[in-house]
């Protein structure tokens, strides 16, 4: 039996990452801003956590390791959007955005860490999005977390592999879940005429395609829990359609802009030819 670590369990991908845990006859520590709306079970420890309060997230893997001796996944899911220009967003918006998104998300992977270490085991699993690859209009300040969340997870690999634990970046596209609604998502207080055709076109989309999303949720957990059990899991995983089709338009996208570019790319090196 292993024992998973979530953060922002009560709803949306969490809620279902958790349920799919349990089916599958691993423990969980369930944890949220407020985790009264949890239904109790024998293998759940339901605990308290703002991601932003480094010394709430080190008590509650402390009362996890108290509990089920051990953590052996961890999934930093906390997280939420920010609709809006780059220019729209004013600063307060953008640290809270941080402060959660990548700030919390590196808080709780410090509080697991050591217990990880020393038991030379466990994965770390980190919710990013189809936005951590590939931004978008309106998206720019949450994909700028979201594209943090990747350069982390892709260090964390690197430094934790020899130590026999995993790190994986997820990248969900649009899936139906709350994302796109009012819990999830804040839009930026001000407002800027110019990006009407650009970010008032992205916002128009988000609201009509909202419970419209492609991918489904309750897949995405069954995937979750077989990703937690692969022997060699991947650094990341691009989840959904839109999400694989974003990032081969992306990936030829920067391959053609190299090769148009590369005699100046390489003109930069010592040496190298005027």
């Amino acid at each position: 039996m292993k024992t998973w670590f979530i953060t922002g369990a009560s709803r949306g991908f969490g809620a279902l990452i958790m349920k799919a845990v349990l089916a599958s006859g691993d423990a969980v520590v369930a944890t949220a801003r407020d985790p009264s709306s949890i239904a109790d079970h024998p293998r759940l420890l339901r605990l308290p956590l703002d991601v932003t309060d480094e010394g709430q997230a080190r008590d509650a893997a402390a009362r996890g390791i108290d509990k089920f001796g051990r953590i052996d996944v961890l999934v930093n899911n906390a997280g939420y959007g920010l609709l809006g220009a780059v220019e729209e967003a004013n600063a307060l918006e953008v640290e809270r955005l941080f402060a959660t998104n990548v700030f919390g998300l590196l808080n709780v992977t410090r509080a697991v860490l050591p217990h990880m270490r020393k038991q030379r085991s466990g994965h770390i699993i980190n919710m990013s999005s189809v936005g951590g690859y590939a931004s978008y209009p309106g998206w720019g300040v949450y994909c700028a977390t979201k594209f943090a969340v990747e350069g982390i997870s892709e260090a964390l690999s690197l430094e934790l592999t020899p130590l026999g634990i995993h790190a994986t970046v997820v990248e969900p596209g649009f899936f139906r879940t709350d994302f796109l609604s009012a819990q999830s998502l804040s839009s930026t207080a001000g407002r800027i005429d110019d990006y009407a055709e650009t970010v008032g076109k992205t916002s128009t989309h988000a609201a009509a395609v909202n419970r419209q999303q492609p991918g489904d949720p309750q897949r995405l957990a069954q995937v979750i829990v077989q990703l937690a059990a692969a022997r060699k899991p991947p650094t990341r995983l691009a989840l959904g359609s839109d999400t694989v089709a974003r990032v081969e338009e992306k990936n030829l996208d920067v391959a053609r802009e190299l090769d148009q570019w590369r005699s100046v790319s390489l003109s930069t090196d010592f040496g190298s030819a005027a």
